[in-house]
């Protein structure tokens, strides 16, 4: 592996604790992606580098060419503007636990 795919493996392992575990998650046959780590990425079928750079939110021409770069168009915002009147304390506590609820189930 080059310094490319070794990065690549490293991030992978960081978000998600193991390659199977990756894969599974892309649909990707585990010794596919053992593969594409193994020979270059460059040297990879397109729908597999997509399926790659669409889950870690990574720039795939960049990836081929050598550069592990975040998409910058796949990253989005999303925030709720509340007037302050239309929910009660009650529902905005639950809004607030279910906010909570999203982050832990992430960090999992």
């Amino acid at each position: 592996m080059n310094e490319l795919e070794l990065s690549l493996k490293s991030l992978i392992i960081e978000k998600y604790g193991s390659l199977k575990k990756f894969s599974d998650t892309i649909d990707m046959p585990w010794t596919t992606l053992d593969s594409i780590l193994k020979r270059g990425v460059a040297n990879s079928n397109i729908t597999n580098v997509l399926k790659i750079t669409r889950e870690l939110g990574l720039d795939a021409e960049k990836l081929v060419e050598g550069t592990i770069c975040d998409n910058v168009h796949s990253q989005t915002t999303m925030a709720a503007h509340f007037d302050g009147d239309e929910y009660t304390e009650e529902q905005l506590n639950r809004i607030r636990q279910f906010a909570e609820f999203i982050k832990q189930d992430d960090a999992k």
